[in-house]
């Protein structure tokens, strides 16, 4: 089976009970993980998902690592061809913000069967130019 990555608003969601994207969040982890396929997220959306717990305390923090451990969810760390490739598709398309390329370039260049946002503000994958299969929940 292949591998699905996340954007943060998906774990974000999925955290949050009275996040608008709970249910449907907690339906496609539950959906990718029936089918087999494994969990993967950039490490920069996974920062972003660390945000509001730093805010909140330790023990947020704490539930995140723990959720991204159970599941489990594979980090990805950034490397330069992916930055590459995160600028390029940055300066292509104006409105999309430099950390929500970081995360399709991310996938892109590890090979995701699909991505998966709670993002409706994205280009689409052949707008960008990319072979990759983007859900939006």
């Amino acid at each position: 089976m292949g591998v699905v990555h996340l954007d943060a608003g998906v774990v974000i969601g999925l955290l949050d009970a009275n996040d608008a994207h709970h249910s449907s969040a907690h339906r496609a982890i539950a959906d990718v993980l029936r089918d087999g396929h494994g969990l993967a997220m950039a490490a920069s959306a996974f920062a972003e998902c660390l945000v509001g717990p730093y805010r909140r305390g330790k023990a947020s923090v704490l539930v995140v690592h723990n959720l991204i451990e159970r599941l489990p969810i594979t980090v990805v760390s950034l490397d330069a061809e992916t930055a590459s490739t995160a600028a390029r598709v940055r300066a292509q398309h104006v409105g999309l913000r430099l950390p929500d390329a970081l995360v399709i370039a991310t996938a892109v260049h590890h090979a995701a069967e699909r991505l998966i946002t709670t993002d409706r503000k994205w280009p689409t994958a052949s707008t960008m130019k990319i072979k990759l299969l983007i859900e939006q929940i």
